[in-house]
């Protein structure tokens, strides 16, 4: 097919202009596995590892509603040396905790298992995600591609090449775990001010897809407040209250000083049109969109 009439989803909801605000998925523990092949269209579970040590991380995974992610570094792929896996997991507290180990062996990955019943270790630096799986989605790959290198060059020891994160069309998509935060539509120069401005402490409403702890009504609130008032921490701004009317939703966020104190942001869910919203589906689908519809001082003593 010429190249002139393939279709690209990320260029197809740019000139759509799709909000992001709100599309990141829910999680809160992450499995990596270095895997230094070509990753399988559905990554891990395409592997062709023993079956016994596959099932036990598979399981263990599902029990801890964890993502599984296939990772690699970006450039050369090496053949020597040990593979890497890691579990990071953020908690109820708000605590970034990780375990780290290795494997040259399929039954090294058992390790997996035993270290999502663990608590993990704090103050490790987080971990940066470019999805690049260009067998699940070309955008992944022809988009995905260059941020990796523009970050590994900056941060060769922070980031790391991702299989499916979700969000094609959003491509590049880039994961900041285990703070649980989605960026997308990063290009090489803009990757860099994002995550840069990441590690120190100011999460942008530009590029956000949102927060993995919250409901994607939820994030769009958030990104609301970033939006009005300007850059904050991962946890200057806490979603307190929720409350649903159908198609609407009203947001209760409180903020640390010098921010607005307790914000009310009203959202109004509605669905789209339905459009091809990754490369390799040809099926039309409707996207949800939350768009924001007040965002004001909550009354005193409002608790409805």
């Amino acid at each position: 097919m010429p190249a002139e009439d393939r279709f690209f989803c990320a260029e197809a909801a740019r000139r759509r202009g799709d909000p992001m605000a709100g599309t990141a998925p829910h999680g809160l523990v992450w499995i990596l596995v270095e895997y230094r092949g070509g990753w399988p269209v559905n990554g891990f579970d395409g592997l062709g590892l023993d079956p016994g040590t596959k099932a036990l991380v598979y399981s263990s995974a599902q029990a801890a509603r964890a993502r599984v992610l296939l990772i690699r570094r970006h450039g050369r792929r090496r053949t020597e040396g040990v593979n890497r896996w890691a579990v990071l997991r953020y908690d109820s507290a708000g605590d970034y905790r990780q375990q780290w180990g290795t494997w040259r062996r399929d039954e090294d990955l058992a390790g997996i298992a035993d270290a999502l019943d663990a608590p993990g270790e704090l103050g490790c630096p987080p971990v940066v995600l470019v999805c690049t799986h260009g067998r699940h989605d070309t955008c992944c790959a022809v988009r995905g591609r260059p941020v990796a290198r523009a970050l590994h060059e900056r941060w060769p020891n922070l980031v790391w090449e991702c299989s499916h994160v979700g969000g094609d069309r959003f491509a590049a998509n880039l994961v900041v775990a285990p703070d649980g935060v989605y960026y997308g539509d990063l290009d090489a120069d803009s990757c860099l001010r994002v995550v840069e401005e990441h590690l120190a402490g100011r999460i942008h409403a530009e590029h956000l897809r949102g927060y993995t702890d919250l409901l994607p009504p939820q994030q769009a609130a958030v990104a609301a407040l970033l939006t009005r008032f300007g850059p904050a921490g991962r946890h200057d701004y806490a979603v307190t209250a929720t409350f649903r009317d159908a198609d609407r939703w009203r947001i209760r966020i409180v903020g640390r000083p010098p921010r607005p104190p307790v914000t009310d942001v009203g959202v109004h869910a509605y669905r789209t049109p339905p459009h091809r919203l990754t490369c390799r589906g040809a099926v039309r689908r409707a996207a949800t969109v939350y768009e924001i519809t007040s965002v004001g001082a909550a009354a005193d003593g409002d608790d409805t």
